[in-house]
């Protein structure tokens, strides 16, 4: 009986042999191919997934002036956020509360232990502003704690931002 390492080496030469053996090439298994199906429409995917010049440049003019805003689809969409915010003053979750954002300065929250990204960004939340941030609140403020990706639909966006308005009002 022959050793482990004994069996591998004459496998190994045989599967050798047989690569160099000169004989027309086969085809790949089924598994082969259905694994390489699968990669090229993966790929397909994340390319037609990926920001292009355009789809950037069109979300940069939209503007909370484009978009007519709904507050009750805003209420709805605020279910979201509520994971770690809420509306209620003083009372902070994992985010801080968002009584009154609009027109408060980021990083003001009393009793919140903000980034420095936060406290030190200089933005005043303004509704233009918050829509600006709510798309993609990473890239406006590098460094946040902020794990939510954003809205990238500008209409959701601006009913966000009116719900959050009204709400203030309330």
């Amino acid at each position: 009986m022959r050793n482990p390492l004994q069996q591998f080496s004459v496998i190994a030469g045989i599967s050798l042999l047989a690569a160099c053996g000169g004989s027309e090439p086969q085809p790949p298994a089924e598994e082969e191919r259905e694994a390489a199906t699968e990669a090229t429409a993966s790929a397909d995917v994340a390319e037609a997934e990926a920001p292009t010049a355009e789809s950037a440049s069109a979300s940069e003019t939209a503007t909370l002036a484009d978009f007519t805003p709904d507050v009750a689809h805003g209420e709805e969409l605020f279910v979201q956020c509520q994971t770690c915010h809420v509306l209620e003053e003083g009372v902070n979750r994992i985010g801080p509360s968002l009584a009154g954002v609009i027109g408060r300065p980021a990083g003001a929250v009393e009793g919140f232990n903000y980034t420095p990204a936060n406290a030190d960004s200089g933005i005043v939340w303004t509704p233009e502003e918050m829509f600006r941030y709510l798309e993609n609140p990473r890239a406006v403020i590098p460094g946040t704690n902020m794990i939510f990706v954003g809205f990238p639909d500008g209409q959701d966006r601006a009913d966000l931002v009116a719900y959050l308005q009204a709400s203030a009002a309330e």
